[in-house]
């Protein structure tokens, strides 16, 4: 049973499920084939904050997380994770609640679980976020994959403010994550790439039309973030996902990065979709089991520098499989 405190919090805190649709977003895609499917996914995300809110356990946030469908699982997790996250900062930051989790049930979905707490930063202040990262010492992927939470930072920003974030394109200013305040911008720019895809409705032309929009300079990124969307959040047939890769031009490695990736988080999760696995096919030219190999072989841990910390040295030596 939730506690009193817990739906008082929940009220306050919860975006309502309709604040996510596209229609209220105001986002071209409305109308769009894959809208109801693209959906889902944000109001996943609500349903697990709304529990990681309001339960009084971990084991009951469990069982409720574990009632979602496995291919909306992974979203549940995000928002359950973000939940955690809030409740750490407001009780000083000591992140106990979040470790518990990542180190518990959340462990299968520690990718989606780092953007999570990237949706919570966007509603805490800066001077909070050193703290939102705890340490996992059981995961080999952190904190190697903690950027996927400024990437979490990015999509929530261009997903709610999108005028400011895609429109007219606002850049942020460099925060020292993981010691690397040069690469932030960049890990900000995949999450960017990511929500363009929702934006868009997973329509091929209009999103390539609106990377095309950004600096030339930005696209790299912002190509790799739509890559990992197609293929993890999916609402594109293959015949559209050929068009994608068609339209990516000379962004085709980084689409394919962006593949790699969500095709590693997906096994690591334990359920792999029909649509990612078509996606991994159709943007790649590999086989599921390949893209996983790919990703498992060219892991970078440690070593880089401010601008290329181990988690873009990783990235780099997965695009050039693909150059």
């Amino acid at each position: 049973m939730p506690t009193a405190l817990g739906s008082v919090r929940r009220y306050v805190l919860t975006p309502r499920l309709r604040d996510v649709t596209f229609a209220k977003r105001g986002f071209p895609a409305a109308a769009a084939p894959a809208a109801g499917t693209l959906e889902a996914i944000p109001q996943a995300v609500i349903c697990g904050f709304e529990w990681g809110i309001d339960t009084r356990d971990q084991w009951e946030l469990e069982r409720r997380l574990e009632l979602v469908l496995p291919e909306q699982r992974g979203f549940a997790y995000e928002g359950a994770t973000m939940a955690c996250t809030v409740l750490d900062a407001m009780r000083g930051g000591r992140g106990k609640r979040t470790r518990d989790l990542l180190e518990g049930p959340g462990a299968p979905h520690i990718f989606l679980a780092y953007i999570g707490i990237g949706f919570a930063m966007a509603r805490l202040p800066r001077t909070l976020w050193s703290k939102v990262i705890p340490e996992l010492s059981s995961s080999p992927y952190h904190p190697t994959m903690s950027w996927l939470a400024v990437d979490g930072y990015g999509f929530d920003r261009a997903y709610f403010d999108t005028r400011r974030w895609v429109h007219e394109q606002k850049r942020p200013k460099p925060y020292p994550w993981q010691g690397s305040p040069a690469y932030f911008p960049r890990a900000i720019d995949q999450g960017i790439g990511r929500a363009l895809w929702f934006i868009h409705g997973a329509v091929p032309e209009a999103v390539a039309e609106a990377v095309g929009r950004f600096d030339e300079s930005r696209r790299p990124d912002l190509w790799s973030g739509v890559g990992l969307a197609a293929t993890f959040a999916g609402g594109c047939p293959p015949a559209g996902l050929a068009v994608l890769r068609r339209e990516a031009g000379r962004y085709r490695p980084e689409l394919a990065l962006g593949m790699v990736f969500a095709a590693k988080a997906r096994t690591h999760a334990g359920f792999v979709p029909e649509h990612s696995e078509q996606a991994v096919g159709v943007l790649g030219d590999l086989s599921l089991d390949a893209a996983v190999r790919l990703a498992d072989g060219t892991a970078v841990h440690d070593g880089g520098s401010p601008a290329e910390p181990p988690y873009e040295l990783w990235r780099q030596k997965i695009r050039a499989h693909f150059d």
